[in-house]
């Protein structure tokens, strides 16, 4: 056993190239002795060819015979995850090059130049077939042996057959642990070609290929592909057992953040099938350019993506106020490394009166985007009295600070939970756009509203990738819940744009898109880890679904809108502004006074009964 594990270890770390060469070295020798064997049974051994004539239509036969192979693909295929029905091309193969041979024959005799027996051929057919195809099976089964020391190269289908994908597939060939056993395309006008010496197939054909030949994973080399297409393509890939990688983009491997030859992988992101809108850069440098920007939560998700955003605009100055220490201490360190703009860190909470108007006035602060809230919705639920004290009298403090210090602009970080809330976490936000919408009113203060952020601090995507990696099972509420996502960039974008939009106390709402099914978001991520579902069906799936019912303050379906058909347009095509819909500002005073004295009571139930009697719209 040792031996033939040698001999599998030698065989298994030669280039495909150099496979490919030998196998046809072999099968010319190996055919010339398949011949020379027909003849010694025919006319009994021991045989010599009686001239050169006779020698040279023998060895004409091999000759004939690898063209014909190379043209049906035998030195094509990856010998480790031959195909039974592989067997049917190698007769054929066989049978083609025969007859080719036979045809010499005819036209050698016809010439007088030599006579053949006619069993010959039949027995040169029956002895090549099984010598051709009892080679690639026995090579087959000889690299099939458990193995000690290294692991199984990981077959590599490419999709996409243009330059970028012929330049990784180069790329890939240098690696010792993958090999290229395909292209995809959907040009058709390349199926069934060559590039760069690899077959292009159909993507209907990738199901047969995992099953045939060892396909472990797909690159996507599709640079010409919108964000929709992208969407598309992933998300079928998705439901096959594979796993699925991408080129980086071509800007990013220009910048010299990537080579051709590393790939990325495939994030939640590229399944959504967004397209980007990009992002207007008057409306962005009109808000951020040389002013004074406070940013609150700065250390949040929301935060940290926001406070990226403005450095590269050059601000006059950047402003972080956080309450969480460690929180602060790594933004403030990140964009001191990456921008050469004054950064002020202030450790504290925006119900701190005294700190917010200090901060206003001693930085002379002109613009304001209020990221700071708690946002657990269960852990409100419990915590009632915080989540008020927080997310409602903290942005009051920070809007009166701010009215008073004479800030220019106010953007309030709102969610789709505020839209006929039925959690704390969703009322505390309501109330806190209210706020914004009255002190606006002769200001260009403004809420932005939006659903869930991918990847953003406490959000289901890193749960479901942290369950996946412990190997399950993948926990969900109720599985005919549905989100709204997008990508953290793509929200701090639109987040800035419509801070500029801001006439007066608007509330911004940022389309979405469609709602994610949350069950279909965990399938695929599951898929995109290159693991199965379990189910009913599958069993020996790898990880489990399991359903834990909806939690407190939970709804099934979120919304943007309390009436979409009264939303408006506005310049950017991403986002649209709310009809207006307040309270009185006497109405407004005497709600947040009554709410105010039942949280200084400790009157948890009087608390929450205010928060959302005030609210019903």
């Amino acid at each position: 056993m040792d031996a033939l594990e040698k001999v599998r270890d030698a065989l298994s770390s030669l280039p495909r190239p150099l496979k490919r060469v030998l196998f046809i070295g072999f099968d010319m020798v190996g055919l010339f002795g398949v011949l020379w064997l027909s003849f010694a049974i025919r006319l009994a051994p021991p045989y010599a060819p009686p001239g050169p004539a006779h020698l040279g239509l023998m060895l004409l036969a091999p000759v004939i015979a690898v063209p014909v192979f190379v043209r049906l693909g035998l030195y094509r295929a990856v010998i480790r995850y031959l195909p039974e029905r592989a067997l049917w091309t190698m007769i054929e193969a066989m049978l083609v090059a025969t007859v080719i041979w036979v045809a010499a024959l005819f036209v050698a005799e016809a010439l007088r130049l030599a006579v053949f027996p006619r069993t010959v051929p039949l027995f040169y057919f029956v002895f090549g077939t099984l010598l051709v195809a009892g080679s690639r099976f026995l090579a087959k089964g000889l690299l099939s042996l458990p193995e000690r020391n290294m692991g199984h190269a990981r077959g590599v289908v490419i999709y996409g057959a243009g330059s970028a994908g012929t330049q990784l597939a180069e790329a890939l060939r240098n690696g010792s642990r993958n090999y290229v056993v395909a292209f995809l395309d959907d040009d058709r006008t390349l199926w069934g070609r060559d590039v760069a010496g690899i077959r292009v197939y159909p993507p209907a054909k990738l199901d047969e290929l995992i099953r045939n030949r060892g396909v472990r994973e797909v690159v996507l080399s599709i640079a010409s592909a919108d964000a929709g297409q992208r969407g598309r393509i992933v998300a079928e890939l998705s439901r096959l057992p594979v796993k699925i990688r991408t080129l980086p983009a071509i800007s990013d491997i220009v910048a010299g953040k990537y080579q051709v030859g590393q790939l990325r992988e495939i994030d939640i992101d590229d399944l959504l099938g967004r397209s980007a809108v990009p992002a207007d850069p008057v409306l962005v440098a009109s808000i951020l350019r040389e002013r004074v920007i406070l940013v609150t939560g700065a250390g949040g998700s929301i935060g940290a993506e926001l406070t990226g955003l403005i450095v590269r605009q050059r601000p006059t100055k950047l402003v972080l106020l956080e309450a969480n220490e460690f929180a602060l201490y790594e933004v403030e360190r990140h964009l001191r490394a990456v921008a050469d703009v004054p950064v002020v860190a202030v450790l504290g909470s925006v119900c701190d009166a005294p700190l917010v108007r200090r901060t206003l006035t001693e930085h002379r602060v002109e613009v304001v985007f209020h990221a700071a809230a708690h946002k657990q919705v269960p852990l409100l639920e419990a915590n009632v009295l915080e989540a008020v004290r927080n997310n409602v009298f903290g942005t009051r403090v920070l809007v009166e600070a701010a009215v008073e210090a004479g800030i220019g602009r106010f953007v309030l970080i709102s969610t789709d939970k505020a839209v006929r809330p039925s959690s704390v976490m969703g009322a505390t936000k309501r109330w806190a756009e209210l706020i914004v919408r009255q002190a606006g009113r002769d200001r260009p203060y403004c809420a932005v509203r939006f659903g869930n952020v991918l990847g953003s601090n406490g959000s289901v995507v890193p749960l479901f990738r942290e369950q996946i990696a412990a190997g399950g099972p993948v926990t969900l509420t109720d599985s005919r819940m549905t989100r709204y996502f997008m990508s953290i960039h793509e929200a701090a974008e639109l987040i800035v744009q419509a801070g500029a939009l801001a006439e007066g106390g608007d509330v911004f709402l940022l389309e979405m898109g469609e709602p994610v099914a949350i069950r279909e978001l965990a399938e695929n991520m599951i898929r995109l880890a290159g693991l199965t579902v379990k189910t009913a069906d599958n069993p020996g799936g790898d990880i489990a679904l399991v359903e834990t019912g909806m939690r407190p303050g939970e709804k099934l379906v979120e919304e943007l809108f309390f009436d979409p058909a009264n939303a408006q347009r506005t310049s950017q095509p991403r986002i649209l502004k709310a009809a207006p819909a307040s309270l009185r500002a006497k109405q407004l005073t005497a709600a947040l006074a009554a709410l105010e004295a039942a949280a200084r009571a400790g009157d948890e139930a009087e608390v929450r009964r205010q928060l959302f009697a005030v609210i019903e719209e």
